[in-house]
């Protein structure tokens, strides 16, 4: 089959944070054949080896890139069904096109969704609202799913994710960024960009899935409401205590939740950074928002913190469910790896150069 011949299917990306109940509207998108939305990449966490590769018109260093981002997907927590990727593949498809990773990673994207028979494709790598202007340069016809959550029950839910930082202002201070960046982009491309509350899909799941199906141009299905003959979703949900809700109906009770998880303070100082987003999108404060923010020394001090909090938590998670475990730590050692490769052969580079110009 030669892709280029045929109509690929059209990219979508949710943005703008994880922790924002992604996972429950995805796995219940993907009931819909017309739709795929494989588990994400998220190559946010991959972005700080790319100016290693060095120059990417290069097709040696620009193949290597595709190698190792084929590795990253392959390296992922949860596995892409029916999907094995060839590198030369994969390069020979888009070497003349305009090279970017972002293009290496919609280009697996893509024949996920051809693989399914889909006519949409998303990329729930929901931080890579960073780079919607490149990816708009990529594809012009991308569509944006922009969910919101209360900034105080999505922080109280980061902060238990290893995947975060274990602080409520560091965390806080992540949502109003990402949602200064998503607001950005709604003003940039209103047309392309569907802005949703989790808490009305809570409160309201076929309405609010029968708006997105409108959106993307497909059929609203009554068996997406019943998430639990998801096989994904039972799948997921054994693998993390961050994802076992996932094959449950959402509880409308746990809106209020992290009344219970936060401190009176804590709750003040996410109303007092994120006020402005929580009143344009129609939520209510609950304090006066006056909190008084840490300054520089006292953000080194809480990133410190965060980052011992993330080191036990990595041991707690080997101790408490090491399938969890092991999965993620796999794919970080072979982050860790490829930029190792990568820092050795620039060192490499520089030596020989050094050398020839002794010489």
């Amino acid at each position: 089959m030669n892709i280029a011949m045929k109509a690929r299917p059209r990219p979508v990306l949710m943005i703008p944070l994880r922790r924002c109940g992604s996972h429950a509207l995805r796995l219940r998108l993907n009931f819909n054949t017309d739709f795929h939305s494989p588990y994400p990449l998220h190559i946010i966490d991959f972005m700080p080896l790319v100016p290693l590769y060095g120059d990417l018109s290069d097709d040696k260093a620009y193949f290597q890139l595709v190698v190792d981002v084929v590795g990253l997907q392959a390296a992922g927590v949860v596995k892409w069904p029916d999907m094995v990727f060839n590198p030369v593949d994969i390069f020979e498809a888009i070497r003349n096109e305009k090279r970017s990773v972002h293009r290496i990673v919609w280009e697996l994207l893509l024949r996920a969704g051809e693989c399914h028979h889909a006519r949409l494709v998303m990329d729930k790598s929901l931080d890579s609202v960073r780079y919607a202007d490149e990816l708009m340069g990529l594809f012009p016809d991308m569509l944006f799913l922009n969910v919101i959550r209360d900034p105080r029950a999505q922080v109280a839910s980061m902060n238990r994710a290893i995947i975060h930082d274990y602080d409520t202002t560091l965390n806080a201070m992540e949502w109003v960024e990402a949602h200064r960046m998503g607001r950005a982009l709604v003003e940039k491309y209103a047309d392309r960009v569907l802005t949703i509350r989790y808490e009305d899909f809570l409160g309201d799941q076929e309405t609010t899935l029968r708006r997105v199906c409108t959106f993307f141009g497909m059929a609203y299905l009554p068996e997406m409401l019943d998430v639990s003959q998801s096989h994904e979703a039972m799948q997921i949900s054994q693998l993390s205590a961050l994802w076992e809700s996932n094959c449950f109906a959402p509880i409308a009770a746990n809106l209020d939740k992290f009344k219970t998880q936060l401190s009176c303070d804590e709750i003040e100082t996410i109303e007092t950074l994120a006020q402005g987003h929580m009143r344009h999108y129609g939520y209510e404060l609950m304090t006066s928002a006056r909190a008084s923010l840490p300054d520089g020394q006292a953000l080194r001090e809480a990133r410190l913190h965060s980052e011992i909090s993330r080191q036990n938590a990595w041991r707690e998670l080997e101790k408490n469910n090491y399938r969890d475990f092991v999965l993620r730590r796999f794919r970080a050692d072979y982050l860790g790896k490829v930029r190792s490769n990568l820092e050795q052969r620039q060192a490499v580079a520089r030596a020989v150069k050094s050398s020839t110009t002794t010489v």
